[in-house]
């Protein structure tokens, strides 16, 4: 079955940086688009960041844009999100998705406090 598994996230002062990782298994991984999410307490879930199956195309939300970059390696079924310039309103849960199945892992927290 399909398992994503976020790892990175953590405590960071603003203007700090973050890189989360994504471990993939379960589907044919170099295939299928994968993006970013994130949740923050009271708000809905946001699409942060994808990448096209081969990774030579990415999107980002406005908010983010210039700030992250989605990248992912297929031949280590992982993706990654590097976080730069972190303000306090990027605190939120942040998960992986795959475009097969629709799936998303348990998520990894992000919290950008002085």
């Amino acid at each position: 079955q399909v398992q994503l598994v976020e790892s990175g996230g953590g405590l960071v002062q603003p203007g700090g940086s973050l890189r989360l990782s994504c471990a993939a298994s379960g589907f044919i991984f170099s295939d299928y688009d994968m993006s970013w999410y994130r949740q923050a307490p009271g708000k809905e879930r946001e699409m942060v960041a994808r990448v096209t199956a081969a990774g030579g195309s990415t999107n980002y939300a406005d908010s983010v844009k210039g700030r992250f970059t989605i990248s992912r390696d297929n031949a280590r079924n992982t993706m990654y999100l590097q976080m730069n310039s972190l303000k306090p309103e990027d605190t939120a849960v942040h998960y992986c998705r795959e475009h097969w199945f629709g799936s998303s892992g348990q998520g990894t927290q992000v919290t950008v406090s002085s």
